[in-house]
């Protein structure tokens, strides 16, 4: 049973860029799936999200095969969610546009993730947060947004006022899964 929340105070926004895809097929990027890799990083997002205890109450995930295979896999791992919405607006998606589809975000909803792709999720992460403080959270982003990163926000205030550098990085992290011997 979910616990009874407030309304717009402490929510949390989860940005996580998919997991590795692979190359080299003869497939629409689109329509390109996991790697090994990518399939073991998927299962430790889900591990990750399961450990700290993060459930999104809505999950925003473009319809691109590796982003909806990230999902699956860590849901595989342990990860919940109340819904998902696959989204084609996620796909190629721009900073300015995935802020457009957060702030239509239902108020009761607490926790958001958006699983989408670069540039656009690291660039969201940028135009959300202002830099202040968290410095060595900064300093892992700029060095690298990989697959499978994940960056947490926290964020006080009704979905539709979600702006610019109004959201506060709480925790940046890199779920790897470790390969078979």
């Amino acid at each position: 049973m979910r616990r009874v929340r407030c309304m717009a105070v402490n929510r949390t926004i989860v940005l996580l860029r998919h997991a590795k895809s692979a190359w080299g097929l003869d497939v629409e990027d689109h329509e390109r799936p996991l790697s090994k890799r990518g399939k073991r990083d998927g299962l430790a997002v889900g591990e990750h999200l399961a450990r700290h205890r993060i459930e999104p109450e809505l999950i925003w995930c473009s319809r691109a095969v590796r982003a909806r295979q990230t999902w699956e896999r860590a849901v595989k791992a342990g990860a919940d969610a109340d819904r998902v919405n696959y989204d084609d607006h996620l796909y190629e998606a721009v900073a300015h546009e995935l802020l457009k589809l957060l702030r239509k975000t239902p108020d009761e909803v607490r926790t958001v993730m958006m699983i989408g792709h670069a540039p656009g999720i690291p660039d969201l992460v940028e135009k959300l947060a202002p830099r202040d403080g968290k410095t060595e959270l900064w300093n892992r982003m700029d060095t690298k947004f990989p697959t499978s990163g994940m960056a947490v926000l926290g964020y006080d205030g009704h979905w539709s006022d979600l702006r610019k550098q109004s959201a506060t990085l709480l925790d940046f992290a890199v779920p790897r899964g470790k390969p078979k011997k």
